[in-house]
């Protein structure tokens, strides 16, 4: 089945774009709209990258020049192209844009809860201030949940603050996120190189979250391995593993019964199987950054449905929809056609994420009807 990045696909008569969805692990700046870029670049005179054809110069060719360098099996080079999204960014203008149109996307793709990360270090260079930005991100997401509304769209977003987990300012970032959390901020989270810089670093910024009781969620199981989940639940007490994916490191596949895989789970796989942590796994991002390389290099070889049969609390995301051309519906349907999922899979995976939000129990708990009563619908 070939699925376009903006096709809608039916499983057993449903359109997936019109099912309910909660988006859980979802980058701010990965997820700028190619022609807003152009735009944004313009004004304020930052160059636009170069191919073999010549300079980039609308949106199109940008997504394709996105979706080229991001599909590149390494963390690394994916992240580079966040200098470029990053850049149009440092305008209280231009992040209230990309958060509204943010908004408005998500709601395209039927999407009704959300929580958006992004770095507010990353975006000073033009003057603001750490509170400047996040206001000006609540002021675009505002803005698209009403836009939103009078299109006929039902949808939520709070904001998740990432520090860099390579810089120094976690402990400020979650002082911000802390000053923020009655304005539109739900949790915070690190985020940037994974590898050789652990939770660990930051435990004065988990502390002080842990002892107000602010929701987490760390990058941990991406680029490296279960010594980071480690700390992340240990050193950051978090809540939800962003990705998590190199846990399927502490399962030996011992053989097959049947259908029913034979496994042994080591203690860090069975501690957070048993507990519900819950994955924000992102199939094609974790394709695109060699996430899964150790078991292959085409979606059908990523360990979600190993995963999900074991039963872990599995999540559906789509990391960067720019950098992966991407969204919500199309991740959907690329795990239907790898794994031969049906409409109540789906719906468990919407149940798993509604349970993950950092919202109050009766607010998860509307979430659950609500996703109930759409694929009842559908």
């Amino acid at each position: 089945m070939s699925i376009a990045s903006d096709g809608d696909v039916k499983v057993q008569g449903a359109s997936l774009r019109s099912l309910p969805k909660i988006s859980l692990h979802d980058h701010l700046d990965g997820a700028v709209r190619p022609a807003t870029v152009v735009e944004l670049a313009q004004e304020i005179g930052l160059e636009l990258p170069h191919t073999s054809t010549g300079s980039v110069s609308d949106g199109r060719a940008l997504g394709d020049w996105f979706g080229s360098q991001a599909d590149s099996g390494s963390l690394v080079n994916y992240l580079k192209t966040f200098d470029l999204t990053v850049g149009v960014m440092q305008s209280a203008e231009a992040l209230t844009r990309v958060a509204r149109e943010f908004v408005e996307d998500l709601a395209e793709d039927g999407v009704i809860y959300g929580e958006v990360r992004w770095a507010p270090e990353q975006h000073l260079s033009g003057g603001l201030s750490l509170d400047d930005a996040v206001d000006a991100v609540q002021q675009g997401i505002e803005e698209g949940e009403d836009a939103a509304d009078r299109d006929g769209r039902s949808i939520r977003v709070g904001q998740i603050l990432s520090a860099m987990r390579q810089n120094d300012r976690a402990l400020e970032i979650a002082e911000l996120a802390l000053d923020h959390r009655e304005d539109g901020v739900v949790g915070f989270d690190i985020a940037g190189p994974e590898d050789g810089f652990p939770a660990s670093d930051h435990r004065e910024a988990f502390d002080l979250l842990a002892a107000n009781f602010m929701p987490v969620t760390v990058h941990a199981g991406e680029a490296a391995g279960l010594a980071s989940i480690r700390s992340a639940l240990l050193d950051g007490r978090a809540l939800r593993l962003g990705h998590g994916v190199r846990i399927v490191s502490d399962l030996e596949v011992m053989g097959r019964d049947g259908e029913e895989v034979q496994v042994r789970f080591g203690d860090l796989a069975r501690w957070v199987r048993d507990r519900e942590i819950p994955l924000e796994l992102s199939p094609s991002s974790n394709v695109h950054t060699g996430a899964i390389e150790a078991w292959g290099a085409e979606l059908a070889d990523h360990p979600f449905d190993l995963l999900y049969q074991l039963g872990f609390a599995v999540t559906v995301n789509v990391d960067n929809r720019t950098m992966s051309r991407t969204s919500l519906t199309r991740e959907l349907a690329l795990l239907v056609d790898a794994f031969g999922y049906d409409l109540d899979d789906l719906e468990t995976f919407q149940f798993n994420a509604a349970a993950a939000t950092f919202l109050p129990v009766e607010e998860r708990e509307e979430l659950v009807e609500m996703i109930a009563e759409g694929f009842r619908r559908a």
